[in-house]
């Protein structure tokens, strides 16, 4: 049994681990089901609109984030909800070899999202339980780091296992292959945090006061939070920061899987896995290590403007490739690199902006408010991303993504931040 006297772990040994669990079904729901259904001749349409809908428990778990700060330990519920998307993701794997695997691998990958959504409440409030601000702060790109590296390990290494599979059996048992591996991996990872992880001592129900009804204490935690002040810049900033990016993000593999006469690149699914899954995720880990380590030094306040140009405009980009379609894989590889890199950099900016907002006594559910109406911004302009691109084709699709880039930079102009916010001790005893 761990020893429960261990109130505190070096950040490293749990930390990384933590954080690479969290990406593991989100990159499996989200993006690897994209590049799975492409490939086993799904449409874009009904790619783009059922693996946006699939974001639906992440914008809803709000809904039951108070419950999991009111009753058990953070710790227990990541144990617990790391279990069964192990279960789930060997469910995705036998639910493939099935005559009607459309439907029945969307049913589990949305009972896997319910788990992981749950998994991401618990995760993140215990970030925030187990490190102080100076420890957030410093640890925000390492979190980010990990949870990218997750995502190579799904759309990277797991893509390319499914295209060396390819040519060597049907797609669905290719596929399904993939998901047992993963599966595996990921109870493994159960394992290890069932031991590893801390027990801090703030790690408690927050359902203290016996006089209060547990519904009196979901209601408070709900009124507190849009009790905010300026809470309609809050939660403009949170849905149309990344307007354009929840569009793109869903049509990115279909147009570099799609063939030259359909509009896209005419990549393999192994090269989907290289260019897009691998170089490509690992720019945008650098970019989120390095606007990490940007917000420490000089606080969010100060890198917010750059944050936002140098996300938002590489996606030009995507509009010079569907226009002129290269077939040289350097310049493809570097275009992508490029994109993602501003994405992760940028995207630091608005991580620790949820964080800023979520400071409190109901720090774990007001940040599950944040990243639930995120997920909203997220889900909505990415169901329809795929009908309208099949409208107007990739190239018109490209332009509209750019110009969907302006929402970013007007909410960007109402926020207001406390100038030391983000920044390490050290720094701020500089200033």
């Amino acid at each position: 049994m761990p020893n429960k006297k261990i109130t505190f772990r070096n950040p490293w040994a749990w930390v990384p681990s933590l954080y690479f669990a969290e990406g593991i079904p989100y990159v499996m729901v989200m993006t690897v089901s994209v590049a799975m259904y492409k490939k086993l001749d799904i449409s874009n349409t009904d790619i783009a609109f059922f693996t946006s809908l699939l974001y639906l428990p992440w914008t809803i778990k709000f809904l039951w984030g108070p419950f999991v700060d009111m009753f058990k330990t953070k710790r227990l519920w990541i144990t617990s909800t790391q279990f069964l998307i192990s279960i789930a993701l060997f469910g995705i794997a036998a639910a493939l070899v099935t005559s009607h695997f459309f439907f029945f691998t969307i049913l589990v990958f949305s009972l896997m999202a319910f788990a992981s959504a749950t998994h991401d409440i618990a995760a993140d409030g215990f970030y925030m339980l187990a490190l102080d601000e100076a420890k957030q702060a410093e640890f925000v790109g390492i979190r980010s780091t990990f949870y990218r590296i997750a995502t190579i390990a799904g759309q990277g290494l797991m893509v390319m296992l499914a295209g060396f599979l390819e040519y060597r059996m049907s797609n669905q048992s290719a596929w399904s292959i993939v998901f047992i591996v993963m599966a595996s991996v990921f109870f493994l990872l159960f394992f290890y945090h069932k031991f590893i992880l801390p027990y801090p001592t703030t790690d408690f129900p927050t359902l203290q006061d016996k006089s209060k009804t547990v519904m009196k204490e979901f209601a408070d935690t709900f009124v507190l939070f849009f009790k905010k002040k300026e809470i309609w810049v809050i939660l403009a900033f949170l849905l149309f920061y990344r307007f354009a990016e929840a569009q793109l993000v869903k049509l990115v593999q279909p147009f570099l899987l799609d063939p030259i006469e359909k509009g896209g690149l005419g990549l393999s699914t192994e090269e989907l896995g290289l260019v897009y899954g691998t170089i490509g995720v690992i720019a945008l880990l650098f970019g989120g290590v390095l606007g990490g380590i940007a917000i420490s030094k000089k606080g969010l306040r100060y890198w917010l403007w750059p944050m936002v140009i140098i996300m938002h405009t590489p996606d030009l980009i995507f509009i010079y490739l569907s226009y002129f379609q290269p077939q040289n894989l350097f310049l493809i590889i570097s275009s992508i690199a490029i994109e993602q890199f501003g994405y992760g950099f940028g995207f630091t900016a608005y991580m620790m902006y949820m964080i800023m907002i979520s400071q409190g006594k109901h720090k774990t559910a007001h940040y599950a408010i944040c990243t639930g109406i995120m997920a909203l911004g997220m889900m909505l302009p990415g169901m329809f991303s795929g009908w309208l691109q099949e409208q107007i084709g990739y190239n018109h699709f490209f332009v509209w993504v750019a110009l969907s880039t302006i929402p970013g930079f007007i909410v960007a102009a109402l926020v207001k931040i406390d100038s030391e916010f983000g920044k390490k001790k050290e720094e701020v005893a500089k200033a």
